[in-house]
């Protein structure tokens, strides 16, 4: 069975989770203040889920999701994700993470970031632009009339791929941006980002995005 590391517990990492172990995943899920504090996430998921450190998230997972705050990037740890696909839920929030001029002045991506930090990984874009709640409320199986879509980049075809597999499972159509560097396009404040959208809708919100706000 495919093992997830997901590094980070909060909202998006917690739903996820959850949804992937009702998939028959098994998850090993880690936070920033140790795997102590996640029994009772833990708990509530039953035996497909532990916790553990980061870089032991990273180590157990066959693929990994990301999903702390963008200030916090340089912290994943790096070797035990080389040469996997790492998929990432990340948005700039100046107000949290402070002001980054390369992403305020249209010059780089959230997900490019941390593709650079993680050299030898193959990150992927991924469930940043839906409210976390209708992560494990929204899907509906594949054909279903006006289905919901997410989008991914990657500059890898087979993270892209992996994304693409892993939303049709949780529920959702896929629009594929291409390279990183086009995934600004589904990030903060853009018209994509985090309304409810069908394929064409979400292919429509992505061609007419600002490159800078």
């Amino acid at each position: 069975m495919t093992t997830i590391g997901i590094l980070g517990a909060g909202h998006i990492g917690s739903q996820v989770a959850r949804k992937a172990v009702e998939l028959g995943y098994d998850v090993v899920i880690s936070n920033s203040r140790g795997p102590e504090t996640l029994q009772d996430l833990v708990s509530e998921l039953g035996p497909r889920a532990r916790a553990a450190t980061a870089a032991e998230a990273a180590a157990a997972g066959d693929f990994a999701v990301v999903t702390v705050p963008l200030k916090s990037i340089t912290e994943i740890p790096a070797e035990p994700l080389a040469g996997k696909i790492v998929i990432d839920t990340n948005n700039y929030y100046w107000e949290r993470d402070g002001r980054i001029p390369a992403l305020d002045n249209g010059e780089a991506t959230t997900s490019g970031m941390l593709q650079e930090h993680l050299p030898e990984s193959k990150v992927a874009k991924g469930f940043n632009h839906i409210m976390y709640t209708d992560i494990t409320t929204d899907g509906t199986p594949a054909g279903t009339d006006n289905r919901r879509a997410l989008a991914t980049a990657s500059d890898f075809p087979e993270a892209a791929e992996l994304v693409t597999r892993f939303y049709d499972e949780f529920g959702f159509d896929t629009v594929n941006i291409g390279p990183l560097s086009d995934s600004w396009r589904v990030e903060r404040d853009r018209p994509a980002y985090g309304v409810r959208q069908n394929a064409a809708e979400l292919q429509e919100n992505l061609a007419k995005a600002p490159r800078t706000l």
